[in-house]
């Protein structure tokens, strides 16, 4: 759907608390049907980002804008326009998964009779018909992260922001509220969404942000983001490097970069296109002992050390 009018466009945002800068500058859009992942570690600035996509947090500085309006001209229609899933579950916990379906969407302006039929309909989507009536605290993990979706759509809204809403729960859970995210992006909705788990961004996400100390470090496809290390290929070399003085290297130093060390492990990559067979060649000749030299495609995690020089899972 490239080329429609954006959903979302998000221009210089900035947001502070105190002495820290929680959101410094962060510029992106989100098309109808494109799903677009926010990455980073705790403390980026992700769910920040949400809060003040949303009006939970007014910002200090920048514009957003929802289907094509300032949201702080018409905040009421804007919300109109989106489902906010949060990390934190937004369920009463002594309520039905009906009443909570049917709660919220009163909230979202239905009348009790649209709210009714909607959560009929969202239950035998999400498979809890069998147990709509049961009080939420009896629910699994998984069957409440998905009455929490449930609740963000009742409205049918047209953009959907997801702050993490497969974390802590298991495998095959996370599965079917993928599965479930998905048909919604097959139905034109905007997704705008966070996670830790690299393999859902990789498998989903059409266009990736990372994020760090509040700056969008990098956007793009993940043919973007592996760009950014410089080649599509990196080398692993496994072997003893701790208390290992690699500035006599000078070869090495030359032909290659660092992309993560450890006492144990380094992943480089060439310093200019090479014949991957003369990079190995030139690894396996290092004068160090070495127990492995492997060649593999960029994750994303390697592009956000590449950016940022830490994991992306770290703290």
């Amino acid at each position: 759907m490239k080329g429609a009018m954006a959903l979302l466009e998000v221009d210089g945002l900035h947001k502070r608390f105190g002495e820290t800068t929680a959101v410094d500058g962060v510029s992106f859009q989100i098309e109808p049907g494109e799903f677009y992942g926010l990455l980073g570690p705790n403390g980026a600035g992700k769910t920040t980002s949400i809060s003040l996509i949303c009006g939970l947090l007014k910002p200090d500085g920048g514009d957003i804008s929802v289907g094509g309006k300032a949201f702080w001209s018409d905040p009421k229609s804007a919300r109109q326009l989106m489902g906010v899933v949060p990390q934190d579950l937004a369920l009463y916990e002594e309520l039905t998964g009906r009443e909570n379906l049917e709660f919220w969407g009163k909230v979202a302006g239905l009348s009790p009779k649209d709210a009714k039929s909607r959560a009929t309909e969202l239950l035998e989507s999400l498979t809890l018909s069998d147990r709509a009536n049961d009080a939420v605290s009896k629910y699994s993990g998984g069957m409440k992260r998905r009455i929490n979706l449930g609740c963000a759509l009742m409205h049918r809204p047209k953009l959907l922001l997801l702050d993490e809403p497969t974390v802590g729960i298991d495998p095959q859970a996370r599965v079917n509220i993928l599965e479930f995210i998905r048909e919604r992006v097959n139905e034109g909705v905007g997704i705008l969404y966070t996670t830790h788990y690299l393999e859902e961004a990789e498998s989903l996400c059409d266009r990736i942000g990372i994020i760090d100390h509040g700056k969008l470090l990098a956007e793009g496809t993940l043919a973007d983001l592996r760009s950014q290390i410089g080649h599509d290929q990196l080398f692993v070399i496994e072997g003893a490097f701790k208390d290992v003085e690699r500035s006599g290297w000078s070869d090495f130093n030359d032909s290659f970069r660092v992309i993560q060390e450890t006492d144990t492990q380094l992943v480089v990559a060439a310093s200019e296109k090479r014949d991957p067979a003369d990079c190995l060649k030139q690894l396996l000749a290092l004068p160090v002992q070495l127990e492995n030299v492997t060649l593999k495609r960029p994750s994303l995690n390697d592009a956000f050390l590449a950016l940022t020089g830490r994991d992306l899972r770290e703290d």
